[in-house]
């Protein structure tokens, strides 16, 4: 791309996307820079978007931004509810976070309190050459973890301490200005909702459900296994219906998994971290955030050792942050309430997680080749579509990765059941 000086990476990006990203390049000040692309991660960490680092140089010194580029592919695209996803996070962070950040400030919290997100530099939804181009929180010291390893307690903590704070930030607009909060609600769609009635979709659960019966041994677990994976996505549905006005709903993360979690480590400790990635945030309750952090990204025994005092310290740091605004989170969001909501939604959640369970449980190659499968999908074409189909089975991955999603369904739910969520 000689007329950008565009260089690395660039293959797989389409001219408009190419075009947008020159613009904020010029925009910024980096007319006639040198510009290197270079892969974020490794295959298989990205799910909705092909994730780019971009470097700028120029006399005035450099630029660097990830950019998360769209799919062109139709058939992915309609698996991924990308125009949906996109358009999510462009509302996150072209609307909601200005306005959070303007309650925090309004609030007289000091900044280093403040809910932290990445800056935003531009967002095209023309459709199929979406982009996002956001700041790279690299640079800040900020690091993604290893996918394959539990999240430590203390990296559970500051996760949390941040869905605290972003929960109870829609809490006080909702108080403040419920006519502003509904407004924005309605921007944000529930995309999973939408996924889960895809025929690709419901072909690919159904894989899910049969590989891992075909994995588990014990009968127990075969027949817990059997009759609550089919319950979760009966009780998503009825939940997404009977809930979709409840005043406990708050503008939430929706996606949390490891990959959307980055940390800063000082000697050795966690001290800070930081949210990425909201394609999937939605009006809906904040037990998800919760439950899908605590089982996606720890392991059975460091759960059984800490979930109680979790749940405790989550509830602690949302009554924490809505003092600041001189609310209660006994008043907001009972203790009460919270627990009735973690068996509430304990199916639902049990379901994403297996889903999820099955993604992690791959080692990052065979990761890449399913999610380049799914990006190329035809499903005009029988023959391709069952060659993904086996891609998409566990049981195309090696002994490892077999016994690594085994462990993972074993210790869901026997924690799914000794916490009393099924």
């Amino acid at each position: 791309m000689a007329q950008y000086n565009f260089e690395g990476a660039i293959e797989t990006i389409a001219e408009p996307q190419l075009q947008f990203i020159h613009k904020i390049i010029v925009e910024n000040g980096f007319e006639n820079s040198k510009v290197a692309f270079e892969m974020v991660g490794k295959p298989g960490d990205n799910f909705q978007a092909n994730v780019k680092r971009i470097k700028v140089e120029g006399e005035k010194g450099t630029l660097q931004m990830i950019a998360k580029i769209a799919s062109t592919n139709e058939t992915a695209r309609q698996m991924s509810m990308t125009p949906i996803a996109f358009r999510n996070e462009q509302v996150l962070y072209t609307e909601v976070f200005p306005i959070f950040e303007q309650l925090q400030r309004d609030a007289g919290i000091p900044e280093s309190e403040h809910l932290k997100y990445a800056k935003c530099y531009g967002a095209q939804l023309d459709q199929p050459h979406e982009v996002i181009l956001l700041e790279d929180l690299k640079i800040s010291q900020f690091e993604m973890l290893d996918k394959f390893k539990p999240l430590s307690s203390d990296c559970v903590k500051h996760v949390l301490k941040n869905f605290a704070i972003l929960h109870s930030l829609s809490y006080v607009l909702k108080h403040k200005n419920p006519e502003k909060f509904n407004a924005l609600k309605e921007n944000l769609v529930n995309s999973f909702e939408l996924m889960a009635g895809n025929d690709l979709m419901k072909m690919y659960f159904m894989g899910i459900e049969n590989d891992t019966l075909s994995i588990l041994e014990d009968p127990a677990h075969i027949s817990c296994f059997k009759s609550k994976f089919t319950d979760a996505f009966n009780s998503g549905a009825k939940l997404s219906k009977s809930d979709t006005n409840c005043k406990y709903n708050v503008i939430q993360h929706g996606d949390p998994w490891t990959n959307n979690f980055l940390f800063k480590y000082q000697d050795g400790k966690v001290v800070d971290s930081v949210m990425v990635d909201y394609q999937q945030t939605k009006n809906y309750t904040p037990v998800t955030d919760i439950l899908g952090l605590i089982f996606n990204c720890t392991d059975y025994e460091t759960r059984k050792q800490n979930f109680y005092d979790w749940i405790d310290y989550y509830h602690s740091e949302l009554d924490q942050s809505l003092a600041n605004f001189t609310l209660k989170a006994n008043y907001i969001y009972p203790r009460d309430k919270l627990d009735a909501d973690l068996k509430r939604y304990g199916k639902l959640m049990f379901g994403l997680c297996v889903l999820m369970a099955s993604m992690m449980s791959r080692k990052s190659e065979e990761a890449g080749k399913l999610m380049e499968g799914m990006m190329n999908l035809d499903n005009t074409n029988d023959e391709k579509l069952a060659e993904t189909a086996q891609q998409m089975s566990i049981q195309s991955g090696d002994n490892e990765v077999q016994e690594t999603y085994k462990n993972k369904i074993i210790g869901l739910i026997n924690s799914f059941t000794e916490f009393g969520l099924f």
